[in-house]
């Protein structure tokens, strides 16, 4: 393993630990085994190691939400969501402290333009992907860039945003994925009526 994924293992490390806001670069090059000069080298600085580790993190789990929406072939586009949104409910208990890092990052998102630059670009990713599923759910040719399924997209993440901030502030009060699944319901239907 080289500097730059020793580098990005400490930070994943330090985010679940520390939280965003409390990490330093010296915390980094301890954690690493590395040197200051190698945070600068390969991310710019101690803000781009942690955005950049933040962003695997993001799209790690972005891929197993899909991986499991995507597991039956047979399933419809509405018990896609709802597995994917339980799913992802169910792994808030664990991914708790990253999930507060994350928060943390984007709260210095407006201040900083280079970490704005790159939660933009995550999302396009992810709106990206997740349109492409909702395409393959829909297996009638329909191509991902298709407005609706951008819309689909949009509505999913904000969803996924929304509900984690939601169980952030209050577990016990959170929608579970059932209350959630009527939702996604009546949006398909008018996103892509018969």
């Amino acid at each position: 393993m080289g500097h730059r994924e020793q580098l990005l293992a400490a930070a994943r490390r330090l985010l679940e630990e520390k939280g965003y806001a409390h990490i330093t670069a010296r915390d980094l090059v301890a954690a690493s085994g590395t040197n200051l000069h190698s945070i600068g080298y390969h991310f710019g600085s101690k803000a781009g190691l942690l955005n950049a580790a933040i962003g695997e993190v993001f799209e790690e789990w972005t891929d197993k939400l899909a991986q499991i929406a995507m597991a039956d072939p047979a399933a419809t586009p509405v018990e896609r969501g709802r597995r994917a949104w339980t799913a992802m409910l169910d792994s808030l208990p664990t991914t708790r402290d990253l999930l507060l890092s994350y928060v943390e990052a984007l709260a210095q998102a407006e201040r900083t333009v280079s970490l704005r630059e790159q939660f933009a670009e995550q999302y396009r990713r992810c709106r990206g992907k997740v349109a492409a599923l909702v395409a393959e759910s829909l297996g009638d040719g329909t191509d991902p860039a298709d407005p609706r399924c951008q819309a689909v997209a949009s509505f999913v993440i904000a969803v996924c945003d929304g509900l984690s901030v939601q169980w952030l502030l209050d577990p016990d009060g959170a929608p579970s994925s059932a209350d959630l699944t009527e939702g996604l319901a009546a949006m398909w239907s008018a996103s892509f009526p018969s």
